[in-house]
């Protein structure tokens, strides 16, 4: 017998269109939830509230919302993260659909929803999850221009209006809303949909890939059973993707259990900037043997930062960590290697690989031991000196310890 759960069910929508049809999903008992960050840089945020009567009619509520820092996680802290809550104590709220605004990424909203603690009146404080839990998310992809934006090096600020002291690329919100997605619908026409459906199949495996004309009603009994984000020690192929290759995509694993030059694998790095849609795992640098880097890329936007200590340099981590490391155990340095996963789309496999094995240490460089490898320069070793956070992908912390390229 299943358990039934008393929290909200709620299903984000996230791309850079179709969120509109967001009340395609409406049916009596259901609330739709949008904020249009149009207006962020000047602290203004517009939030719209659609309920769904239970004669089938839609009362809609819009406020306009004075936030005094003008930032993403003030809006998700100081009104989604409440309101979700509030929505929860309607007897007359069966489901809510947030529609989030295209520089959301969902994973970050989830995290949110699942950690961040909410104080208010009359509730236990606590996080948004108390009382709701997300059941899914559907990703919508541009078929026109999908590829080039996730291929591409547009800054997010070119295209939309965010703060000054957003970083991030269009490529990386074009792969994040298709990678966290749970149901990926892909609108409009595509000029190569073969070579688009196969690097989606690869970056959201078992997320079922549906056309726009199908109703969106018709599509949440296939949607896949909602995926935890990736974690810098997780499995870094999770939901197994396919690994053969599909024309010019495939996707490339690269591992190294010598570590890696930190001024070779500095101009290494250059060579995930074109070609690759996505690039992730955990980097073993000499110069600094006690902490694991997770390095991240989409299109050409590329960052490194810190992942937190090695089991064998005393770091903590779930039995499932335990179990993972175990499994390649070395007697000398314990769980410390490189492991990276490279989806490439026009990219050469056997120049990815060549290049990144370049900048593994040589026998001789690693029989010289650690104390030689901590006098070598370190390109990253400006970022290493900033207070370590465990770095979990997809968040904020990813801004306090990154280089961009």
């Amino acid at each position: 017998m299943g358990i039934i759960s008393k929290r909200t069910p709620v299903l984000l929508l996230t791309g850079f269109g179709g969120q509109e049809r967001a009340l395609e999903l409406a049916e009596p008992g259901t609330v739709v939830v949008h904020h249009d960050l149009s207006g962020l840089k000047e602290g203004l945020v517009v939030r719209s509230e659609a309920t769904v009567r239970p004669d089938g009619t839609a009362e809609e509520r819009v406020a306009l919302l004075e936030l005094a820092h003008g930032c993403v996680s003030c809006t998700l802290r100081e009104d989604l993260l409440p309101l979700l809550r509030t929505l929860h104590r309607r007897a007359s709220v069966r489901r809510i659909v947030v529609r989030l605004d295209p520089i959301l990424e969902a994973d970050a909203v989830r995290h949110a929803i699942e950690h961040v603690i909410v104080e208010m009146v009359g509730a236990v404080p606590g996080p948004a999850a108390r009382d709701v839990e997300v059941t899914g998310t559907i990703g919508f992809v541009d078929g026109a221009t999908w590829l080039d934006d996730a291929l591409g090096e547009e800054d997010l600020g070119e295209r939309f209006p965010v703060p000054d002291d957003d970083e991030r690329t269009v490529a990386q919100l074009a792969v994040g809303h298709a990678q966290s997605a749970d149901l990926v619908v892909v609108a409009g026409d595509s000029p190569d949909p073969a070579r688009l459906r196969a690097v989606l199949r690869r970056l959201a495996p078992g997320a079922p890939i549906a056309r726009e004309r199908v109703p969106l009603h018709s599509l949440l009994p296939r949607m896949s059973a909602s995926r935890p984000p990736l974690e810098p020690f997780g499995p870094l192929l999770p939901g197994c993707p396919p690994l053969d290759p599909d024309g010019d995509v495939r996707l490339i694993e690269f591992s190294a259990r010598r570590p890696l030059h930190p001024g070779r694998f500095h101009e290494a790095i250059d060579v995930l900037l074109d070609g690759v849609v996505h690039a992730r795992g955990r980097i073993w640098l000499a110069a600094t043997p006690d902490d694991a880097f997770w390095l991240e890329s989409a299109g050409a936007g590329l960052r490194v930062g810190a992942a937190g200590p090695w089991l064998a340099a005393g770091g903590d981590g779930s039995p499932e960590r335990w179990a993972m490391a175990s499994a390649a155990w070395d007697e000398a340095y314990g769980d410390r290697r490189t492991d990276l996963v490279v989806l490439a789309a026009g990219a050469d496999p056997a120049q990815i690989a060549e290049t990144l094995r370049w900048a593994e240490l040589t026998p001789e460089e690693f029989a010289a031991g650690p104390d030689v490898w901590a006098g070598w320069h370190d390109p990253f070793g400006a970022m290493h000196a900033d207070p370590c956070e465990d770095l979990t992908p997809g968040t904020e912390a990813e801004a306090e310890q990154k280089e961009n390229r």
